[in-house]
């Protein structure tokens, strides 16, 4: 399975949006220059919620991701 096809997945999604939570958490417990990694995390965190895959199309898959 290809990594683009695997993120379109279910649990692809789900690694998405916790990879995209840890990144806010980090940030903001870093404080100070680590809040750039919050909105950076704002990224995988918004990609997972609206069933997006940002690298597909780079992988030559399409950007949605399979239905639910």
């Amino acid at each position: 399975m290809s990594f683009s096809k695997f993120m379109s997945t279910g649990l692809g999604r789900s690694l998405r949006v916790v990879a995209g939570l840890i990144l806010i958490v980090l940030g903001f417990v870093g404080g100070g220059g680590w809040i750039t990694l919050s909105i950076v995390g704002l990224v995988p965190l918004v990609a997972g919620l609206m069933n997006v895959c940002l690298l597909a199309p780079l992988l030559g898959q399409p950007l949605k991701g399979s239905p639910r």
